[in-house]
This record gives structure tokens, sequence and C-alpha cells, in this order.
């Protein structure tokens, strides 16, 4: 176990470390005034659709959750579903190590309300691979419609490989749902049993985890300038690669990772530019939601606290009671 604890957030720092000095590299002719001046010239009708891609994306966030309550087969209100889903996602997309830290989170607002450990567990899997899902199917897409991405990374791949690459992803998502459809008998995992979902459970996903993505992708495009601009498809495929990795370098906030990944992606694009994007993203999706789940935690742990001293009182006060009726002991 304490392998395991300081294991992912030494990955984590060794992943952030190797990404900042492959930055420092890129970044040396670029000051901090012209990063300054390309967020200075973005239009405030971008910035509001920026802010407006990040609402988007938390709600399909919570969506994740709801999904996998509806598969679980428990019924709890929107508002709690939702606020659980946005402090589980704001902390662990700044934290790092999403699925665990987003475990921890889950496990502590989801067993107050009666699920189980093991229904967490499932809960936690379930939104990852809704999240998967949709990675899938919205990087098949780009691959298939652009596949001259690839090339912005490995420029001596042949073209063949990004189409065939993007066949195969569409092709995994397309067995989920025929597996849905047909009803596969479950499998289990140890002591958990995995069950296809229902096909209109699939459909919300294969609905729920590509908003989630474009929503995402659409605040560094809106950040974007026009000029060199490559278009939306290219930005949201870019942005797929560049937060998966993220993903799983477990680096905190995928600091630096995001950053490397651009910057090469984008080579047409002015870099200061491109940085001034990328502080839009990390503002709307990262920070802002980062400062608000914490007032969430603040407020939950001391509705919880509340509960329990009252609890605890009601307890005194029928102990109370009980000793005063009890009859007294005979001669």
């Amino acid at each position: 176990m304490k392998t395991k604890e300081f294991a992912w957030p030494a990955i984590g720092l060794v992943a952030v470390a190797f990404s900042l000095w492959l930055l420092y590299k890129e970044l040396r002719g670029i000051s901090l005034d012209d990063v300054i001046d390309s967020l200075n010239a973005i239009p405030y009708s971008h910035w509001g659709l920026a802010a407006g891609s990040a609402a988007v994306a938390y709600m399909a966030l919570a969506g994740y959750d709801r999904i996998a309550l509806l598969h679980l087969g428990k019924r709890l209100p929107w508002s709690f579903i939702a606020l659980c889903s946005f402090t589980t996602y704001a902390l662990s997309h700044n934290i790092g190590a999403s699925v665990f830290s987003g475990a921890v989170v889950r496990y502590r607002a989801y067993t107050s309300r009666g699920l189980s450990g093991g229904e967490v567990g499932l809960l936690v899997a379930f939104c990852s691979f809704t999240f998967l899902l949709g990675a899938l199917l919205l990087g098949g897409a780009v691959l298939l419609f652009e596949p001259e991405l690839m090339a912005r990374y490995f420029p001596d791949l042949p073209i063949g490989g990004p189409i065939a690459l993007g066949a195969v992803m569409l092709l995994v998502v397309a067995l989920y749902i025929f597996g849905s459809v047909m009803g596969f008998k479950p499998r289990r995992i140890g002591r958990f049993p995995l069950a296809y979902p229902r096909f209109s459970v699939v459909l919300q996903q294969l609905a729920m985890g590509p908003i989630e993505l474009i929503g995402a992708a659409a605040i560094i495009y809106f950040a974007l300038p026009e000029v060199g601009n490559p278009g939306f498809m290219v930005v949201l495929g870019i942005f797929l690669a560049s937060f998966s990795v993220a993903l799983l370098s477990h680096a905190p906030g995928g600091l630096g990772v995001l950053e490397v990944l651009f910057l090469t992606g984008l080579p047409d694009i002015n870099q200061a530019d491109v940085l001034a994007a990328l502080v839009v993203f990390r503002t709307f999706y990262l920070l802002i939601p980062f400062a608000l789940s914490l007032v969430v935690i603040l407020l939950f742990e001391r509705a919880q606290f509340l509960n329990w001293a009252k609890r605890k009182a009601e307890a005194s006060v029928l102990a109370a009671r009980s000793s005063r009726q009890r009859p007294p002991p005979g001669p």
C-alpha cells in the first residue's frame, strides 16, 4: 500500500519535470508580455464562448455520473449528482491520477447516500469507460476525416496508418454497441459482476462522452486567433491526443504535457497565441472549477459534521431518558 501511495505522485512529478524541460526548450524565445498581448487580443465574445464551452463540458461530466447510477439502478437527486461530479472532476483534473483521486471524492459523497464501496468502484469504472468511449468515437472520426493530423507528430507516417487506426477505434465502439444490443452475458472480475449496459444507457454514453470532449476542446478553439487556425476538427484531434496523454501521465493538471503537444501540433500559429489559448483553457476548465470545488467540499463536510453532532445529541438525550425510566435496583 505504501508503494502505491507514492508511485502515482512520483510518476506525475517525473512527467511534469520532463514536460517542463521540453516546454522550456520550445518557449525560450517567448516573453510573458507576448502571452499577455495574445490574451488581450482575444475578443470578449470569444471569452464568453470559451466560458460557455466549459459549462457544457462540466454538465456533460455530471451526465457521466447520472448514466453510471442509471446503470446501477440507483436514483439520487440531480443536484447532488451534479455537485459530486463537478467536485470530483475539478479536483482530479488538477491533482492528477484522476481515476484514484476521483474515486476518493466519489466514495466520500456516494457512501453518504447509501451506496456501498463496491458500487462506488463500479461507478468510477463506468464513468472512466464513458470517457474512453467518447475519446474512441471522436478520435476515430477525426482520423478518418483528417488523417493528415497524425503527420503533425509523425511526419513519415503513411496516410493509411491514421485511417486504419481510426477504423479500428470505431470498430471497438461498434463491438461495444453490438454486445449491448445482443445482451451478452455478464462477466465477473473478482466479486464484481460486469454486465453490458442496456442499449438506452449505451446511447447516452455515446452522446455524453463526445459532448464533454467537444466542449473542453472548444474552450481552446475559441481562444485561438483566426489567423492560421486549422479548424475545429484539427483542434479537437490535437486536444484528444494531448488530453489523453496528460491523463496517462498522471501529471497534476497535465502541466507541461498539454502545452508541449499543442505547440508541436500547431506550428503554424504564433506560439504565444497557443499559450494564451491554453491559459484560457486552464482558467475555465481547471482553476475556476478547482476553487469552487473547495467551497463545495467545505460546505459538504460542514453539513456532515452538523448531522453527526445532531445524531450524537439525540443519542445522548435518548440515553438520559432511558436511564431515568429504568426502575431502581431491588433491596
